[in-house]
């Protein structure tokens, strides 16, 4: 039987702009958006937003679940669950796990745990590798996310280091083509230099002079030539460096850029002088750099050079985060934190609600072309998150949802909170409690 769950009194955010009003689920779609909805009978499940935000659920494009392979990390069970808490309803899932997305069958394995496990919607990038293009020809863009390609090695070895190979898949789809753009040659020999002088134990603080600016850029820029030559779709992930942002236009409306940018969440929170007191809990690739670069980021991201806001979420154990540097892994746990952090940049007065939702919602819909999501509109999913600006709390180990059991937010004091997260028109999450049910569905796209 449908069941209806109506949300009253809340501020809509949409498009550009903050309406006060209702909104009405029927089944899995949102069926009403008005100034005032009355419930037409006893069954309709009301909830108050109190004047809270009600935001398009959020489309994350970049997270590293670690399923198959490196479940001791994580599963898509669990970060799917802290992503929820989040209010991230929709994931786009990476391939460097074990063994490698980088063939059809293993495409679809991972579709077929996520369809068991997921608390929120899914889809998976499929992998490019120096030798499977037959595979990546065999890919269909209607039921995937894109492709993704490595030209900086990350976790799990994945590098395409062949330029005739590189060209000939930039020459060969009509799928997104996401990219890791670091130069492997710069940061192998800034790595030497380091080593000669200190070993395996090299200082965090020098993990941006490693892998630099020069090697963000150098790579970033050849994958733009590339794309312009070949005509490709190419989406860079996880800008670091304020000269990349010069590489990228906004002259142009979204849905017709042929490139395109990410920034994470780490990178507009943390700086280079958060080392000391981090270490290697913020050791990420490409890595956190200068305050400068944080800056330049942020302006990219405000004026429309930058496209969307993503978290590559990346969990690894807390015991081998501590390991020496080169030892310790790359990434960081982020989904459950990526809202509410978002939102504290908007308390402190750097973003508007409305654009917040613009590059955490509605851009990750329109450039992965996802059917229905993404926005808060008659006829589309009801994924939907209600956030209350003004309901202070600390994260701590007992409230982390992750896995791993860490967070580099840990100790921060969040003024924003994500009181209830909606999937597909179920109330999957309320403050800190969890509906144990799944209602996640796989991602389409309207290509």
């Amino acid at each position: 039987m449908q069941h209806s769950t109506l949300i009253k009194n809340a501020r809509i955010v949409n498009e550009g702009n903050i309406i006060e009003g209702d909104i009405l689920i029927e089944g899995d779609k949102i069926t009403k958006i008005a100034p005032s909805i009355s419930a037409k009978s006893a069954d309709v499940r009301v909830v108050d937003a109190e004047g809270n935000y009600a935001i398009p659920g959020v489309i994350d494009d970049q997270v590293h679940f670690r399923e198959p392979g490196l479940t001791h990390k994580a599963t898509i069970e669990t970060e799917s669950r802290a992503a929820i808490a989040g209010g991230i309803t929709s994931f786009i899932e990476m391939p460097n796990t074990v063994p490698q997305t980088t063939t059809i069958e293993k495409l679809e394995n991972k579709f077929s745990i996520a369809s068991k496990s997921s608390y929120a919607n899914y889809s998976f990038m499929f992998g490019g590798t120096n030798d499977n293009l037959e595979e990546i020809l065999k890919v269909d863009p209607k039921s995937v996310a894109g492709l993704k390609l490595f030209l900086g090695s990350s976790t799990g070895n994945m590098l395409v280091d062949d330029p005739q190979v590189l060209e000939k898949i930039f020459s060969s789809t009509n799928m997104v083509i996401s990219v890791h753009c670091e130069d492997e040659a710069t940061i192998k020999k800034n790595l030497e230099t380091y080593k000669k002088e200190y070993g395996d134990d090299i200082p965090i603080k020098f993990h941006p002079k490693i892998r630099s600016e020069e090697a963000c850029y150098l790579s970033s820029s050849k994958a733009i030539e590339l794309a312009k030559k070949t005509g490709a779709r190419l989406h860079i992930f996880h800008l670091s460096t304020g000269k990349e942002t010069s590489l990228f236009t906004n002259k142009i409306p979204l849905k017709d850029k042929k490139i395109t940018a990410e920034v994470c969440i780490h990178h507009l929170w943390f700086s280079d002088e958060d080392y000391d007191e981090k270490g290697t809990l913020i050791k990420w690739n490409p890595a956190v750099k200068t305050k400068t670069d944080r800056e330049q980021l942020w302006e990219a991201l405000l004026d429309d050079r930058i496209d969307v806001i993503a978290t590559d979420h990346a969990p690894h154990t807390l015991q081998e985060k501590q390991n020496v540097y080169t030892k310790a892994p790359s990434g960081g746990p982020l989904v459950q934190h990526a809202l509410v952090a978002m939102f504290e940049a908007h308390l402190n007065g750097k973003i508007k609600v409305e654009k917040l939702v613009e590059k955490m919602c509605h851009n990750p819909a329109i450039l992965f072309d996802v059917e229905n999501r993404g926005y808060l509109k008659e006829g589309y999913f009801a994924d939907i998150v209600l956030v209350n600006p003004a309901n202070p709390w600390t994260v701590n180990k007992d409230n982390i949802a992750y896995k791993c059991g860490w967070s580099p937010m840990e100790g921060t004091t969040f003024r924003s909170r994500v009181t209830h997260t909606f999937v597909n028109g179920e109330l999957a999450y309320e403050n800190f409690k969890f509906n144990d049910k799944k209602f996640g569905k796989r991602l389409t796209f309207n290509r």
